[in-house]
């Protein structure tokens, strides 16, 4: 297993500050001693569309002069423009899966594998059979996209965001749906932690199809004995599987109150002690 850090709380997502260029946040990340970054595509570090063949090149030099691994990437959705692929919207489904192939572009120039896929969200008046329909063909059609770079796309719930896949169930079924080799799953501990339920059970029911992870204690904060989840249950669970995957710390980004730089550090020593 190998721990990541998520670039959220080190830019401008969903709030404005604090906000760090990207070769800042991956020289501090590297110096924590973080194994990777998941980098997620907003400005001011990775919105595709900002981001040229040449700059590509250089954020991955970077990443490499930096023994700094992609571990994921993830879309920036909500906002202005939406990216919802549950939309009522066509031409707001149509331009989330674009971004979603963009965003897949800009993994694999960047060295990665792993795409995150938020499922999107039921608006109001739309019937939940027909949101459920959209997001899996926007899923198959992103799928199709990703495998031809090399990508992975896995599913989170978002319970604490979202109205559409909330749980291990919904992600699983979602999945099973769209029967896509390179489609896997992952679950945030945050969300688990929001349904009052036990991320272990999410380790065993989704098992070799469990991809990636995020960790974060409710009102994300830094994992710790003193969390709500069981760390170390989760670390031992994941033995038992042979989970080779990342460990991801996406925390403290909802915030303007926080110390970026602590809470990345407490995050990885706590987890690097568990993992010996």
């Amino acid at each position: 297993m190998k721990l990541a850090f998520n670039s959220w709380v080190y830019s401008s997502f969903p709030v404005w500050v604090p906000s760090y260029p990207l070769s800042e946040v991956i020289e501090r990340v590297a110096a924590i001693g973080y194994d990777g970054i998941e980098i997620g595509a907003a400005s001011p570090h990775a919105f595709p569309d900002y981001l040229n063949t040449e700059r590509r090149h250089e954020i991955r030099r970077m990443l490499e002069a930096n023994n700094l691994a992609l571990a994921s990437m993830l879309p920036a959705p909500g906002g202005g423009p939406g990216f919802n692929v549950a939309s009522p919207l066509a031409e707001e489904r149509a331009a989330a899966i674009a971004q979603y192939n963009k965003v897949a572009d800009l993994c694999a120039d960047l060295g990665g594998s792993t795409l995150l896929y938020v499922a999107g969200w039921q608006v109001f008046g739309t019937d939940r059979k027909q949101a459920w329909d959209w997001t899996r063909s926007a899923l198959a059609e992103v799928a199709d996209h990703a495998a031809g770079r090399g990508v992975t796309v896995v599913i989170e719930p978002t319970s604490a965001d979202s109205n559409l896949i909330d749980s291990c169930d919904d992600a699983m079924t979602l999945r099973a749906e769209v029967g896509k080799s390179n489609v896997k799953l992952m679950f945030d501990t945050y969300h688990v932690i929001y349904r009052n339920e036990v991320s272990t059970d999410y380790i065993r029911r989704m098992g070799k199809d469990l991809h990636h992870i995020h960790l974060a204690d409710a009102n994300r904060a830094a994992p710790s004995d003193a969390g709500q989840a069981d760390y170390r249950a989760i670390v031992a669970e994941l033995r038992k599987i042979d989970f080779q995957g990342y460990l991801t710390m996406e925390i403290g980004f909802d915030r303007r109150a926080v110390e970026a730089d602590r809470i990345a550090r407490q995050a990885h020593d706590y987890l690097r002690e568990i993992l010996g």
